[in-house]
């Protein structure tokens, strides 16, 4: 008798990265309309509308490397340690972004967590291409736009770091 069904864990390892992504976005809705707003943003800022499309399509991407990788390598084991725990270190600094950047307002901090997730997500990329190619090229996307971000978030704290704080 199968207790999980077998597309359980495909299903699972796909949404797992939206987890943090939902969570993160209640900070993100409050905080557009008010702090956000105020800030100085650079013509090539992409509009609002269209983080939320393109941050889905990334989890959902990534995740099912993640699943490719687990599958390949047999579950969680020896030798999974080292692939899906860069992995698991990236999806922890790429949730931990939004309350850094948007809820406290720390746009430097947020700089140094985006270079740190675009470190760990190289790592991980170049960990998988040699266990599933596919998996890897999955994160291709990702790193493109944790390279677009990140070149945001630091124009964003230049422009806007010596800014006098509302009272």
């Amino acid at each position: 008798m199968e207790v999980v069904p077998a597309w359980a864990p495909a299903v699972g390892f796909t949404l797992l990265p939206h987890a943090g992504g939902f969570l993160g976005s209640n900070i993100t809705k409050r905080e557009i309309p008010t702090w956000y707003q105020t800030l100085q943003k650079p013509s090539w800022c992409p509009p609002n509308w269209v983080f939320a499309p393109v941050w889905g399509t990334l989890y959902t991407s990534m995740g099912y490397g993640s699943y490719l990788v687990w599958k390949e390598l047999g579950g969680f084991n020896e030798k999974s340690v080292i692939p899906l725990g860069l992995y698991a270190g990236n999806l922890a600094l790429n949730w931990a972004w939004t309350p850094i950047f948007f809820g406290a307002h720390k746009m430097g901090w947020g700089l140094v967590t985006l270079l740190l997730t675009t470190g760990t997500a190289a790592a991980t990329t170049a960990s998988w291409y040699n266990i599933n190619k596919t998996a890897a090229y999955l994160m291709v996307p990702y790193l493109a736009w944790l390279s677009l971000a990140s070149a945001l978030n630091y124009r964003i704290w230049k422009d806007n770091r010596n800014k006098k704080k509302p009272e």
